[in-house]
């Protein structure tokens, strides 16, 4: 990457940035149009080879910056909170905060993990293996399962609250017109949703009070 994209005002590389995303996650690869890019991003024709040599050092920059991105959410993670659902909560909100900035970031990921070009397929692997292996290592890391019902079996369960919390995620993202704070009638939503799922899955004793 040239020093010149690094210099940009950061309004300009996230538009930058987005307009890349979107393209590689909606075409792949071999598809993505650098003229798409250019045109989303809406800068001069040809700028963005001022900026990245070709195609796959722009690909790259965008693999490894994503990365760099859910690392951060790992790093602003609770991992001494013990409860499922606050567990959840943290890093949901951290995740719609990255979708506010980078709606395609995870798109980006999903496909590249299904990337079949030959050019970028090892880079992809080297890194998201080792992205997939932290996350399955501190995703459940000090969770108290005792609170969970013994009726249940839990691997099914900790997926239906994963798909509920990701959908929601999804949901919000959809309304957002301008990217402003998370408000307080998400905050209070997501805590209704929250109750009912304990309601479902913990022990009683541990619901507490809606």
């Amino acid at each position: 990457m040239n020093s010149q994209f690094d210099n940009l005002q950061p309004e300009k590389k996230e538009r930058i940035i987005n307009a890349a995303l979107k393209e590689f996650a909606q075409n792949g690869y071999e598809k993505a149009s650098t003229n798409q890019i250019i045109k989303e991003a809406g800068i001069a024709k040809g700028s963005l080879f001022n900026y990245f040599n070709n195609k796959k050092e722009l690909y790259l920059f965008l693999l490894d910056y994503v990365t760099k991105v859910i690392e951060e959410i790992y790093s602003k993670v609770d991992w001494d909170e013990t409860d499922f659902f606050e567990r959840v909560r943290q890093a949901g909100f951290i995740k719609f905060e990255v979708y506010k900035k980078y709606p395609q970031a995870f798109d980006f990921m999903k496909r590249a993990a299904h990337e079949s070009a030959a050019e970028v397929r090892a880079e992809i692997e080297a890194l998201t293996q080792n992205l997939i292996a932290t996350g399955l290592e501190k995703s459940y890391q000090n969770i108290d399962f005792s609170k969970f019902r013994t009726d249940l079996d839990l691997e099914k369960v900790t997926k239906i609250i994963n798909w509920t919390m990701l959908g929601f995620a999804e949901e919000q993202r959809d309304k957002i017109t301008s990217f402003q704070e998370v408000t307080e009638d998400v905050l209070v939503e997501w805590e209704m949703i929250s109750n009912t799922l304990k309601r479902c899955f913990y022990k009683e004793e541990y619901c507490g009070d809606d």
